[in-house]
């Protein structure tokens, strides 16, 4: 099976789809707190979550939105918008599996996708919309050469075992 990557370098179409699977810890949560400066209580405190009607401190919707952009990465997508729905909660220790469909393709490279995270029982949480310029000639090279070279910049390639 190849990996996003590669079936990038090998030029995307209409049609091609990427899953990716994670579970987001109360750790991460906290770091993306931090980073985002996003501290709403609904994220960091068990008592105003529960106030709020959640069973605990649930995920920002950006958080979880990031499998979005985990998979653009993997396949050079140039993003130049998304729109995001958020449907359902997402708690740490919650999987979610994002399903990525690129639906169309214009003559200049510039794509849409339509994409959908969901629980692990099947519940869509997010539903998404993103739009982006994908990789050309040159840059489907470099990936290539990025991938010959051991794709240092990719995380993902890093922590596959």
């Amino acid at each position: 099976m190849k990996s996003p990557r590669e079936r990038a370098a090998e030029g995307l179409q209409a049609g091609d789809r990427f899953t990716v699977i994670r579970c987001f810890s109360e750790d991460d949560i906290r770091q993306f707190a931090q980073i985002s400066r996003d501290y709403n209580p609904v994220h960091c405190d068990t008592v105003y979550a529960e106030l709020c009607g959640f069973k605990a401190p649930i995920a920002h919707g950006l958080l979880t939105a990031s499998l979005l952009t985990e998979i653009g990465g993997q396949i050079g997508w140039l993003a130049t918008g998304m729109s995001f729905n958020f449907k359902r909660p997402v708690y740490a220790g919650e999987q979610i599996t994002c399903h990525w469909l690129i639906v169309d393709i214009d003559e200049r490279r510039h794509a849409r996708a339509e994409v959908r995270i969901f629980n692990a029982e099947g519940i869509t949480v997010l539903e998404a919309t993103t739009c982006g310029v994908l990789p050309g000639t040159e840059e489907r090279e470099r990936l290539t050469q990025m991938r010959f070279d051991g794709d240092p910049t990719n995380g993902a390639a890093r922590s596959v075992s």
